[in-house]
């Protein structure tokens, strides 16, 4: 494998950086292939000089460490004290009261909602811009300062100014990086599956409507193309939790106390067990009802309830992603805009694109693209 791993590396370029993200990728396609082998779809590693770690890619374990015993599966100082430099006390790095005031502030971002309602964080945006232009125009800029001083038209939110930009830093990860990864990884796969490319077009010409969000939760087969994309290249690989008391999961594995916890979306993906034979293929009607196809053979069919402790790509249970509705609105908006109008051509032919997990994963060197005008 390693062999093989090298063989691939582009002859340009920074070689390091090929080197470790194409071992980066066989190892994510050993470990699951590992998990894929074992009876509970379960391992216990053990490295010199560090905790046991638990990786798992049985939904009932990741029900139960996520969901069912939730408080026994914090992230954990060790995963915290990693992250705190960059992300602070905002709510990816936090346990316990931090997570839990941000968890149920009124001031989250929201969801699919937020398209047809105020959302409180938005409009403390807007004052504040309000607020600055206002101080532009005031003749003697003594007089703003004073009122700042004494906090006369202020935005108070009783938060510090660390923990505001932490909070901001980890809005900023979520809605960024993980929804633009995700499109890179569409806008491949439609390149790659002519038939796809084909129903989806065919769809959003008959639904997509700039001006009517409402048109977007028609588009079924765009949203199921979406979700089978982050099955296969979930924006984020694996995540971990530090077991607080001893405790044995569901297939029987057991966990002392300080022991790592790891659940693996990218893992279970790629499991038999989960979806089938055809777990490597890209088939977005998977997600979707078995009804009769229209004349176009499209499956007009509705989308699927499929459990996220089988599909953790927004967590579960308590940690469950509060921005996965607007997040999933956003990316049908993006690429129906997109797809609508235009042609995406891949530079390369038979380019094979490497995942690569970071914090949140993504495409290694991007996908590059020629753009063309779709004909009327």
């Amino acid at each position: 494998m390693l062999v093989k791993c090298i063989s691939e590396i582009r002859l340009r370029g920074d070689v390091k950086k090929d080197l470790i993200s194409h071992l980066g990728k066989y190892y994510l396609l050993f470990k699951a292939d590992l998990l894929s082998s074992s009876p509970t779809q379960t391992k216990v590693i053990h490295r010199l000089g560090a905790r046991k770690t638990i990786v798992t890619a049985n939904p009932q374990n990741v029900e139960y460490i996520l969901k069912t015993n939730f408080v026994n599966f914090p992230k954990g100082k060790p995963f915290t004290e990693i992250l705190n430099d960059f992300l602070g006390c905002g709510i990816f790095n936090v346990d316990g009261d931090l997570w839990h005031a941000q968890r149920f502030d009124p001031c989250c971002l929201g969801d699919q909602d937020s398209l047809y309602k105020v959302v409180p964080i938005l409009t403390a945006f807007d004052m504040a811009a309000e607020i600055s232009a206002k101080r532009a125009t005031t003749p003697v800029a003594a007089t703003w300062k004073l009122k700042k001083l004494f906090g006369v038209g202020m935005i108070v939110s009783g938060l510090s100014e660390d923990m505001i930009r932490d909070m901001m830093i980890s809005f900023i990860m979520a809605g960024k990086d993980t929804t633009s990864a995700a499109m890179t990884w569409i806008f491949y796969a439609i390149s790659q599956h002519g038939n796809v490319e084909k129903h989806l077009v065919n769809e959003i010409i008959s639904h997509f409507n700039d001006e009517q969000c409402d048109s977007l939760q028609e588009m079924k087969y765009l949203h199921a193309c979406i979700c089978e994309i982050m099955r296969l290249y979930p924006p984020v690989a694996r995540d971990s939790k530090h077991a607080t008391d001893a405790d044995v999961l569901p297939d029987g594995t057991k966990v002392m106390a300080g022991d790592r916890v790891t659940y693996f979306p990218y893992g279970m993906g790629r499991m038999e067990s989960i979806w089938g034979e055809n777990r490597l293929d890209f088939s977005p009607n998977r997600w979707l009802d078995n009804e009769p196809e229209n004349k176009l053979g499209e499956n007009l069919g509705l989308l699927k309830e499929v459990s996220p402790c089988k599909y953790p790509v927004f967590q579960a249970g308590p940690r469950i992603c509060l921005g996965k509705g607007m997040a999933n609105v956003q990316m049908i908006y993006v690429v129906a805009s997109i797809m609508n109008r235009f042609e995406i051509i891949p530079v390369r032919t038979g380019f094979e694109p490497v995942y690569l997990p970071l914090l949140t994963a993504h495409m290694y060197g991007g996908f590059k693209v020629l753009i063309r005008r779709r004909p009327v």
